[in-house]
């Protein structure tokens, strides 16, 4: 019989990892800073706008935009329908703080990067992560419009983001994600949803890498493991959420539905119509979730 022996790190990877570590949060000391120079206030909820999802910035009362590319070390938005600013404000008389625009791991971005903007933004004060998301529906009795609250996700299919040395300043190492969508905001953006009467579920959200739409074997094979939609981000967000102890609610868009047989070509431009029509949903249920927070 063969025992597993793992070895234990050297000094120098030890090293390594502790200058890794310094210089993550170093980053996010700069990233922060400089944003807290050009604004003083402290947000309390920060809302991620996804693709074709960003007319909600039209219902601020705009304080400040700040450009992705201005702030130190921050990614930068390289994909259609991302605008790439973070802009400060108020929504409903809450002080808020959009991502109008975010990072995905298939456009070359490392885990870390993807979710570098989630972590200034808890350095910047947010207690509070609303996430928005165009996703492809999986579920018989979802259809393109509707608007699904995440319950829960299945993140198998990403990279986790936590991988690597843990900066205990952020979050512990080995954080729970048995409940990472808060069970409150959830009933309120149920109830949100059935006063303004929209077709409103609940599901189970799985992200994927893309950049590629899913097969139809993988459509099939991602709703039996019990996922009602599919996406390309999200999931790694709200892991770093959840490690930062934020609380954390999520919306999707069914952009389209991959369950079909025939004629399910799928586009990126048919992905950001029918988000962009579906909208005004999204934007009306955050905007009154701002009196449960």
């Amino acid at each position: 019989m063969h025992l597993l022996y793992l070895q234990p790190l050297s000094l120098s990877e030890v090293k390594i990892q502790g200058n890794m570590i310094d210089s993550l949060i170093r980053d996010l000391d700069l990233a922060t800073a400089y944003i807290q120079k050009k604004y003083a206030h402290s947000p309390e909820t920060a809302i991620v706008l996804g693709s074709g999802l960003g007319n909600l910035v039209k219902e601020l009362s705009v304080e400040l935009e700040i450009n992705y590319k201005e702030i130190p070390h921050f990614p930068v938005s390289t994909v259609e329908g991302h605008s790439g600013k973070l802009i400060f404000g108020s929504l409903d008389g809450r002080r808020i703080v959009a991502m109008s625009g975010r990072f995905h791991f298939y456009e070359g971005y490392s885990p870390q990067q993807v979710v570098f903007p989630i972590r200034v933004l808890k350095k910047l004060g947010i207690r509070n992560l609303l996430i928005s998301n165009a996703a492809g529906g999986m579920n018989s009795r979802f259809k393109v419009g509707d608007i699904m609250i995440v319950r829960d996700h299945i993140s198998l299919f990403i990279q986790n983001p936590l991988i690597g040395p843990n900066a205990d300043e952020l979050g512990p190492r080995f954080p729970d994600m048995s409940a990472p969508y808060d069970l409150r905001l959830r009933a309120a953006l149920g109830e949100i949803g059935a006063r303004l009467g929209f077709t409103v579920h609940e599901g189970v959200y799985v992200g994927v890498t893309g950049p590629t739409f899913e097969t139809r074997a993988e459509y099939k094979l991602l709703h039996m493991l019990g996922a009602d939609a599919v996406g390309m981000s999200t999931v790694q967000e709200v892991i770093a959420a959840r490690h930062l102890g934020i609380r954390v609610a999520a919306l999707s868009v069914i952009t389209d539905l991959g369950i079909r047989e025939e004629n399910n070509l799928i586009t990126h431009q048919e992905v950001l119509h029918a988000a962009m029509e579906s909208e005004p949903k999204l934007t009306a249920m955050f905007k009154a979730l701002m009196h449960e927070l």
